[in-house]
C-alpha cells in the first residue's frame, strides 16, 4: 500500500494517540487529584500527614518501576491487554479507596489500583504510539503525553468538586467508574501493529529500510547500565524525583495552611498542568536548539530555582506563579529525558533502558512526598521539606553537568 493510500481518510496513528492521550488523562489525572483528598482522608482515618502522604508515594513508586516489566509484556501481549487491565485496575482502585476504613486499606487500594493500573497501561500505550510514526514521532508522542499535563489541569478541581457534592467516599466512587468506563474504552481503540491494517508508519513513502537500520543502533541494556553515563543519569533522576513530587501532594495543604480556601487551593495543581503541557510543546525546539544534554540540565536547575520560589511564596498569586513556573521546568523534564537516554545509548533497547531509568524515579517518588509529609508532622511547617526538595534538583543539576563531561557518547542511534 502506497503512501497516498495510506493518507485516505484519518490515519489510525491518530486514533492511537488520542486513545493514549485518554489514558494517561485518565492514570495520571487520577492520581493527581490526591492533594485534594488529603485533609479529608487525614480526618476520616486519624492519621498523620505523613502516613497519608505514603499513600501515593507508594503508589508512585509502583508505578514508575513497573514500566519495567509492563513494557517486554506488552510485546508479548499486546498494549491493548495491557491497557484494559490497568485501566481496570485504576477503576478498581478508586472505588476500593472510597471503602477504606482504615489506612492500611488506603494504602492497598491505592497502592493497588493506581500504582499498579498506571505501571500496566503507560509504558505499553506509549510504545504504542512510537511504533505508528516516524517522521512525526515527537509531535505524536508529545500529543500522546499531553494528558498528563491536561489530566493535571482538569481532574483535581473535578474531584474537589466531587468532594463537596458527594463526600470524599461517593467522590472516589465516582472517579473510579468514570476511570474504568473512559480508560477501557481508550484501551481498546490501541493496536501495536500498522501492519494488520496493511499500512506502515506515517510518514514512511517506501520500505522505511534505513528507519529498521537505524533502529538497530545501540547498545544492550547491560552494556548501557555499565556506562558512567547511565549512572550519572540514574542519580540525578533519582534526586530530582525526590523534589518533584513533592508538590504534587502537599502544594494544596500548604495553601490551605496559608489561608486559601481549599477550591483555590486546588486550582493550583490545575496551573502546574497548565505549565507542565506548555513545557512539553514548547520547549522541544529549544531543547534541539541548545542541546538536550544542556537542556536538561537547565531543566533541573530550572526545578531548584522553582522550588525556591515557593519556599518564599504564601499568597494565592505567588503560588499561582510557583505552580506555572514549577510545571513548565517538570514538562520539559519528563519532555526531553527519553530523547537523551536515545542519544546516549541509541533506539534499538531504548525502552528497557528507560524503564531501568525509572526506577530512579520510583524511588525518589517513595522517597520524596512521604518524607515531606513526616517533616511537617515533625515541625508543622513545610520549610525544610522544601529546601531539601530544592537542594536536591540543584545537586542533581551538578551531577548532570558531570556527567555530560564523563566521556563521549556511547552511540548517537
Amino acid at each position: 500500500m502506497n503512501a497516498f493510500h495510506q493518507r485516505q481518510g484519518l490515519f489510525y496513528g491518530w486514533v492511537v494517540v488520542a486513545a493514549t492521550f485518554a489514558v494517561t488523562f485518565v492514570g495520571f489525572g487520577s492520581a493527581y487529584t490526591f492533594s485534594a483528598f488529603i485533609d479529608v482522608l487525614q480526618q476520616d482515618l486519624g492519621a498523620s500527614r505523613g502516613s497519608v502522604s505514603l499513600v501515593f508515594s507508594l503508589a508512585g513508586f509502583l508505578y514508575f518501576c513497573l514500566g519495567v516489566i509492563s513494557g517486554p509484556l506488552a510485546d508479548r501481549f499486546g498494549a491493548r491487554s495491557l491497557c484494559v487491565v490497568g485501566m481496570a485496575l485504576v477503576g478498581l482502585g478508586l472505588a476500593l479507596v472510597g471503602q477504606a476504613r482504615t489506612l492500611a486499606e488506603a494504602y492497598a487500594a491505592y497502592g493497588l489500583g493506581i500504582g499498579l493500573g498506571v505501571g500496566c497501561a503507560y509504558v505499553p500505550a506509549l510504545g504504542a504510539v512510537q511504533r505508528w510514526f516516524v517522521a512525526r514521532r515527537g509531535l505524536a508522542s508529545g500529543l500522546a503525553v499531553s494528558g498528563i499535563g491536561l489530566g493535571t489541569l482538569v481532574m483535581p478541581p473535578l474531584a474537589t468538586w466531587l468532594i463537596t457534592t458527594f463526600g470524599w467516599r461517593g467522590a472516589y466512587l465516582v472517579l473510579g467508574g468514570a476511570a474504568a468506563i473512559v480508560g477501557i474504552s481508550a484501551s481498546l481503540l490501541l493496536d501495536d501493529d500498522p501492519g494488520r491494517r496493511g499500512l506502515r508508519p506515517d510518514g514512511a513513502t517506501v520500505e522505511p529500510v534505513t528507519v529498521s537500520s537505524a533502529a538497530k543502533e545501540g547498545v544492550s541494556v547491560r552494556e548501557a547500565v555499565r556506562t558512567p553515563q547511565f549512572a550519572g543519569m540514574y542519580v540525578a533522576c533519582l534526586l530530582s524525583a525526590i523534589g518533584v513530587f513533592v508538590p504534587f501532594v502537599h502544594l494544596v495543604p500548604f495553601a490551605i495552611d496559608h489561608q486559601i480556601a481549599p477550591p483555590v487551593a486546588v486550582l493550583l495543581l490545575s496551573a502546574i498542568g497548565v505549565g507542565s503541557t506548555a513545557g512539553r510543546f514548547c520547549l522541544g525546539g529549544l531543547a534541539d536548539r541548545l542541546g538536550r544534554d544542556t537542556f536538561l540540565v537547565v531543566m533541573y536547575a530550572g526545578i531548584a530555582v522553582s522550588l525556591g520560589v515557593w519556599a518564599a511564596a504564601d499568597g494565592p498569586w505567588a503560588l499561582a506563579g510557583f505552580a506555572l513556573l514549577f510545571g513548565l521546568f517538570y514538562g520539559g523534564w519528563v519532555a526531553v529525558l527519553p530523547a537523551v537516554v536515545a542519544d546516549h545509548f541509541g533506539r534499538r533497547n531504548v525502552g528497557g533502558i528507560i524503564g531501568l531509568l525509572y526506577t530512579s524515579v520510583a524511588i525518589g517518588t517513595l522517597i520524596g512526598p512521604s518524607l515531606a509529609g513526616f517533616i511537617y508532622d515533625a515541625s508543622n511547617s513545610y520549610s525544610l521539606a522544601i529546601a531539601i526538595s530544592g537542594g536536591a534538583n540543584a545537586v542533581a543539576a551538578l551531577v548532570a553537568i558531570v556527567t555530560n563531561g564523563l566521556q563521549p557518547r556511547t552511540c548517537s542511534g
